[in-house]
């Protein structure tokens, strides 16, 4: 008697917000990895969802919350994906390396090293497809430097320093170095070298430098063994290629299929990025869209009720329903309400916005900004999702595995086009009706 052999996930990912799970997961489908992401840590039961996956992608929000829950959360995340088989792990956070002095990337990071049991990983937050470089420690978003590219003004994570070396170093117990460029350049050997004089010196987390794809695969190919990579998704480049020449996984073509979803949209938007701001003007110039206030929101006044009529009122059109606005505007709400209840107040009104017209039929869901892609999922009961093709670099259209799916794509703030909202909807049509080689 024969026995069907079901193969185990190889890659287990913890990400520290919604978007850039999704960020992740959307690599490794682009190399041929069936993936599915995890909206949190799974509950008994839940262990089918990672049947036949190559990866699996935690997503947690933990990226702002006290440090000792985030390692807590992280910590229960890598106990699951340990259980489900994976072999290989990777914290993933944001490009911008958003955090704060006091964490969370280097508490989380060490506490996941002091659970697996290794001395020694990379943090690489480069992603230059998105602009994202990094050169002699320093992070660069496009041409400037972090702390001048609209970071440094973050409602909720300012980044005022772009020396990810001593910006990790501040988070850290353990030795921060550099693995430089200048060794990146000269290839794997010379970056493995260099890693354990690192080790040698005492060094427990290292800046990677990297400029270009090339440089990332660099680094996929000379640390694929780690137990653990931490870093954004572009770290991810070259993992796939190595665990296929290891005979980990085998090459899906058809890894970014998903399945048809009814055509009623929707596009929600709570970032208040640069790369937002401009989305929802190029959106506003030709299409219907209702801003959500949060100072009426604090007053009680029907902000959610009037959003929802402004949608049914417009039946037949896909409607932007947005809380950005730009950063002095943001800074005046912060000064009313504080900066927590402001936030508090836009995730909690979009998530009800979401939650409704679900329940209206809409199966569609644009949605930009991690905190508001993370209050969008909750509202739905999202509980995992399949990773479908790319929109932009970093953001794939995904579909809920249920039986009613729903199609989600959820936008880091800073990723996009101009055009983003419109491309993504024209865009799956196409994408829940072929395959995606």
């Amino acid at each position: 008697m024969s026995t069907v052999q079901i193969s185990r996930p190889v890659l287990g990912c913890i990400a520290d917000d919604f978007t850039g799970a999704t960020d992740l997961a959307n690599m490794l489908v682009r190399a041929g990895m069936r993936t599915v992401q995890t909206i949190g840590v799974p509950g008994a039961g839940d262990e089918a969802i990672a049947a036949g996956a190559d990866a699996i992608v935690v997503a947690l929000k933990s990226r702002t919350i006290p440090a000792a829950d985030a390692v807590q959360q992280s910590l229960a995340a890598l106990q699951w994906l340990r259980a489900q088989g994976c072999s290989r792990f990777f914290f993933k956070y944001c490009s911008t390396f958003d955090s704060t002095d006091a964490g969370n990337i280097g508490p989380v990071a060490e506490a996941l090293m002091a659970e697996l049991g290794t001395d020694f990983t990379l943090a690489c937050p480069a992603f230059p497809e998105n602009g994202r470089t990094i050169f002699r420690g320093h992070l660069f978003v496009g041409d400037v430097l972090l702390n001048a590219s609209g970071m440094e003004h973050h409602p909720l994570t300012p980044m005022r320093d772009p020396n990810l070396v001593s910006v990790l170093a501040r988070q850290s117990s353990g030795k921060v170095g550099l693995l430089r460029y200048d060794t990146v350049m000269r290839g794997v050997q010379a970056a493995r070298d260099q890693a354990q004089q690192l080790r040698a010196d005492g060094v427990k987390l290292a800046i990677a430098d990297a400029i270009s794809n090339d440089d990332l695969i660099v680094l996929g190919e000379a640390f694929a063994d780690l137990p653990l990579l931490t870093g954004g998704s572009g770290l991810a480049l070259g993992l796939p290629a190595q665990y296929r020449r290891a005979g980990l996984i085998t090459e899906h073509g058809d890894a970014a299929r998903l399945p048809s979803v009814a055509d009623s949209a929707i596009v929600l938007s709570g970032s208040c990025s640069r790369a937002t701001n401009a989305q929802v003007a190029h959106w506003r110039a030709s299409r219907p869209a209702f801003q959500v206030d949060p100072l009426a929101l604090a007053e009680g006044q029907p902000v959610v009720v009037d959003a929802l009529d402004f949608v049914h009122r417009h039946a037949g059109e896909t409607v932007l329903v947005y809380a950005t606005s730009a950063p002095e505007q943001v800074t005046r709400v912060q000064q009313t309400l504080g900066v927590e209840r402001a936030g508090k107040l836009v995730e909690e009104a979009l998530g009800r916005i979401a939650r409704a017209l679900h329940a209206d039929g809409v199966r569609r869901f644009v949605v930009a900004g991690g905190e508001t892609s993370g209050a969008v999922v909750q509202a739905l009961d999202v509980r995992a999702l399949r990773i479908g093709p790319q929109i932009d670099p970093g953001v794939p259209w995904t579909a809920t595995v249920d039986d009613d799916p729903v199609a989600l794509a959820l936008k880091s703030g800073n990723f996009g086009t101009v055009d983003f909202f419109e491309k993504a909807l024209a865009q799956l049509a196409q994408a829940t009706t072929e395959p995606v080689a």
